[in-house]
């Protein structure tokens, strides 16, 4: 084989709203600095439902959302307040803290509808974790594609494939959707150290081994790799070089030290994070401490 495979563990992250986590995972905790690998829904919602994912803090980490299908609005304590549409980017630099909701928009949760994509979290190298935090959001039509017959890649960050994406990044990665027709092949060079190839939908090989519907593949070597579609077929291809250290994770915190993770729980039990436009409500500590888990 190839590859080691990464099996998804199903999240009711509340009312019934499922995601497949990825990462971390066993021996996998990261790949290169991806730390957190999640694929929500799909979710169906009636009139009058949406996501309701209250204000809630991080550190040391940018999130990214990228959809397949719906909306999300996003609200963070620098007052941003942005909706995410499918084939756009919002990337959030939590860097020494920030606060953020995520809701579904008025429009959808009038008229109901679904929902479904990925949302991950990138570990930020020891020199930047305590930035100040930022968000930017990038359309889908300002990042770099490749078109050709039956295949699409839309670089979301970093730099891959002879192409930089306009995302502010801290350190070397790249993260790509791939969209493939039956039949068509892909190059998948060896550009950085680390690897990993999520099939989102549908059916593909990897160098003629199958990989499972949602499930990861963490290629074993350097080397490029034939990547076929076997149907119409989503992929989420991404890496980067490790990060360097060990990183902790607790909650909704990273950081290279448990101690800047017990500083920043003590700041969200005092709500030093800042408010959220819009929002009276929040996320409590979890009410069980549980011990920060060392990845490197």
């Amino acid at each position: 084989m190839t590859f080691a495979l990464i099996k998804p563990h199903t999240k009711d992250l509340g009312g019934g709203f499922m995601v497949r986590r990825l990462l971390p995972s066993h021996p996998h905790k990261m790949v290169g600095p991806f730390i957190f690998f999640d694929h929500m829904g799909r979710a169906d919602f009636a009139p009058g439902d949406g996501l309701d994912v209250r204000p809630h803090p991080h550190i040391g980490l940018a999130t990214v959302t990228y959809l397949f299908e719906g909306a999300i609005l996003h609200r963070d304590s620098l007052g941003t307040v942005q909706e995410i549409h499918p084939g756009d980017v919002n990337w959030m630099t939590a860097g020494d803290g920030i606060a953020h909701s995520e809701r579904s928009p008025d429009a959808i949760r009038r008229s109901g509808g679904a929902l479904e994509g990925i949302q991950i979290w990138i570990a930020l190298p020891k020199e930047h974790e305590k930035v100040e935090p930022s968000f930017e959001h990038h359309p889908a039509a300002t990042l770099p594609m490749i078109a050709a017959d039956g295949l699409n890649l839309r670089l979301i960050a970093g730099s891959a494939f002879g192409m930089t994406s306009p995302v502010t990044t801290f350190s070397p990665m790249f993260y790509a959707a791939l969209e493939m027709e039956p039949g068509v092949r892909f190059e998948f060079p060896s550009e950085y150290a680390e690897r990993g190839i999520y099939l989102a939908e549908g059916s593909i090989t990897i160098d003629d081994e199958a990989l499972a519907e949602r499930h990861m593949a963490v290629p074993s070597s350097a080397q490029t790799l034939t990547i076929e579609a076997k149907t119409r077929a989503r992929v989420m291809l991404l890496g980067g070089e490790p990060i360097g250290g060990d990183r902790y994770i607790w909650w909704n915190f990273v950081a290279s030290s448990k101690e800047a993770i017990q500083e920043a729980k003590e700041r969200w039990r005092a709500q030093g994070f800042g408010k959220v436009p819009d929002e009276t409500e929040w996320i409590p500590l979890p009410d069980e401490p549980k011990p920060a888990e060392s990845f490197s």
